[in-house]
């Protein structure tokens, strides 16, 4: 068995290979550029090098490893793609004291050996249309922010002043036609119309939180339960305790999908009032002497759990019911 670790970086990949007990000191390295020609050179120099399987592996960094990880699943190589959090966690566990592009490739493919990361699949091309275009649409309603703070920041110019109100109508139509495509987007495909339908039918999540949730969280195949989807989007609880006094306050760790993070915030907020679920779980938490940030916290890792199971069971929300609790 071969293992492929793969630093991807915006116009470059540093590639180390390793095979199954010949240990790190004799890794076959090479640098190829980050683009459809590479990617080719890339499959020659593995069929010249390996005479097994290869599993390959790369960080979850950006989009810039996404074209790449597609490309080799498409060739017929397995690929596992993984938090860049648990690649630094090995590093710092297997004392590396160096931190290059290429020591980080050949830390990836030990990872790869050692961890054997679950296959990742990529998403489906209606799927990755509808994550640029929600992302786009969160960076607008930023950059709509930033202006309307701006213009009430006390401002004196009138010429300024006019030129932000220009700024902010033109941004909030780029917004209503973003939302059209979005929904138009979603409507021509019955299988993302089919999962944004499902989403819907929970307390707490409507049509533009459901989208975010299917532009970024794509294919729940990648998960093997709730659990994981949660540390994707970096809600899992991250408790600081030590002997019998260091009792630090549980926090959420923050490794992860910031975009689907941020996404669940508002509606969680709903979600503790009108989801029956999550309104139970909201207040057994603040009884019990939890802080209403924490305990919110968990109502947003609660929300992605409930999405996570009507989509994997393909049932509305109200016909699972307990189960979902």
């Amino acid at each position: 068995m071969f293992y492929l670790g793969i630093d991807v970086s915006k116009n470059k990949l540093d590639l180390a290979l390793i095979q199954d007990g010949s240990g790190l000191q004799t890794p076959k390295r090479k640098v190829l550029a980050n683009g459809q020609e590479g990617f080719s050179k890339l499959l020659v120099w593995l069929h010249r090098r390996t005479e097994g399987q290869v599993h390959a592996c790369m960080e979850a960094t950006g989009t810039y490893y996404e074209d790449l990880a597609t490309f080799l699943v498409n060739s017929g190589v397995e690929v596992s793609v993984v938090n860049p959090a648990c690649i630094a966690n090995y590093a710092r566990s297997s004392s590396v004291r160096n931190k290059t592009d290429s020591v980080d490739a050949l830390v990836i493919a030990d990872y790869c050996r050692a961890k054997h990361p679950k296959p990742w699949t990529p998403p489906s091309p209606e799927a990755k249309e509808l994550r640029e275009l929600v992302r786009r649409l969160s960076t607008l309603e930023q950059t709509k922010q930033d202006e309307e703070n701006r213009l009430s920041s006390g401002i004196s110019s009138p010429a300024v002043v006019r030129s932000v109100e220009r700024t902010i109508r033109f941004i909030s139509d780029q917004i209503k036609e973003l939302e059209r495509l979005i929904e138009q987007h979603i409507n021509s495909h019955p299988n993302l119309k089919e999962d944004r339908d499902l989403l819907v039918t929970i307390p707490g999540i409507g049509d533009k939180t459901a989208a975010i949730i299917l532009g970024e969280l794509p294919n729940a195949s990648n998960f093997d339960n709730a659990k994981q989807a949660a540390a994707y989007a970096g809600l899992s609880p991250r408790e600081y305790r030590s002997g019998s006094s260091v009792r630090g306050r549980t926090r959420l760790c923050k490794v992860g999908n910031s975009r689907l993070r941020r996404a669940l915030y508002f509606p969680a907020v709903v979600a503790c009032i009108h989801n029956p679920i999550v309104k139970d779980l909201y207040q057994r938490l603040l009884r019990a002497g939890k802080s209403k940030m924490c305990a919110l916290g968990a109502a947003m890792r609660k929300l992605l759990h409930i999405a996570f199971g009507v989509l994997r069971r393909r049932q509305p929300f109200a016909a699972l019911g307990e189960n979902l609790a």
